[in-house]
């Protein structure tokens, strides 16, 4: 099984934005927490992060065919990244959102989420717990899920 990780515009920035909402760990170490829970479970995942949602759209575009699913944190495209949503219906991938801080409890704006209704679960409001329990989510649906 091939999962593909994206992360979304200033989540390179991690460790350096605000702890309370974000948490104190880099992305790097986020990924690296993932990258071992998956070899645990006998998963590969594929990491790729950008601040540009039409690298991310080519990425999806590239690698859909040779993945099961996709575990993304769309960051700020969460609230305007029509094309990003799109792009993640046309993969006809399972989804599941994450998202570091509870953005439904944050500025009015971040309560706007237009990959609602596309995603299996939108686990949000964990820090780097909300991508662990994200990917144990995403798993369990593709093996449970599974036409093999």
């Amino acid at each position: 099984m091939k999962i593909l990780v994206i992360n979304g515009p200033n989540l390179n920035m991690l460790g350096k934005r605000d702890a309370k909402q974000y948490g104190t760990l880099t992305l790097a170490q986020i990924n690296k927490q993932l990258g071992s829970f998956a070899e645990s479970l006998s998963v590969s995942l594929k990491f790729f992060h950008s601040n540009h949602e039409g690298e991310i759209i080519d990425y999806l575009q590239e690698e859909t065919d040779s993945a099961d699913g996709i575990l993304i944190n769309p960051g700020a495209l969460t609230h305007y990244g029509y094309s990003l949503r799109d792009a993640l219906i046309d993969t006809k991938l399972p989804i599941v959102e994450v998202h570091l801080s509870d953005i439904d409890r944050r500025e009015d704006f971040r309560k706007i989420d237009v990959l609602a209704g596309i995603a299996l679960d939108n686990i949000k409001g964990l820090q780097e717990k909300s991508y662990i329990l994200g990917l144990e989510k995403l798993i369990n649906y593709i093996r449970n899920n599974s036409k093999v």
